[in-house]
């Protein structure tokens, strides 16, 4: 019988798959095939702001692929317009086009309407926000775990 500790990682691992296979099903029933349920994700979270690969990394709007090659590959298709930074010209800065824009909005609507599904569930918008209290203890947690070497003890988040 495995530790709840791993039995969580496990699971939070199995619904982040999960979750990236219900994008992909709305990518197929938009019709949209140019671009992936992770580059999607990129997108979405991109929203109305211009940012540089950099700020993409930092804030966590990359889901554990290359985000350079993710971009890329949506400047190719034209969700995303790409130029130099006019204040440091070796940085990028990316902002949704037209298209991007178009399937954002998709994207927008289908999370609402999910989120207005979860209800018929059992699960409430209280469950959901102490879940994510959670899961963001957890993100501290772990991320102040990452400062430690293997010699020194994990210690509880605040």
């Amino acid at each position: 019988m495995h530790h709840p500790y791993y039995r969580m990682t496990a699971l939070i691992e199995r619904l982040h798959r999960c979750f990236l296979d219900v994008v992909k099903v709305e990518l197929d029933r938009f019709g949209v095939q140019d671009i992936n349920n992770v580059q999607s994700l990129i997108l979405y979270n991109i929203g109305m702001d211009e940012l540089t690969i950099g700020e993409l990394t930092a804030r966590g709007y990359y889901l554990g692929s290359n985000v350079s090659y993710n971009v890329k590959k949506m400047v190719e298709n034209g969700y995303l317009a790409q130029e130099r930074s006019q204040h440091d010209r070796r940085s990028t800065r990316v902002r949704l086009t037209t298209k991007g824009q178009a399937l954002r909005s998709k994207l927008e609507t289908m999370f609402s309407r999910q989120a207005d599904a979860l209800e018929g569930t059992g699960l409430r918008v209280g469950d959901v926000e102490t879940l994510n209290a959670t899961l963001r203890r957890l993100e501290g947690f772990w991320s102040g775990n990452l400062a430690y070497t293997a010699d020194q003890p994990v210690t509880s988040a605040a």
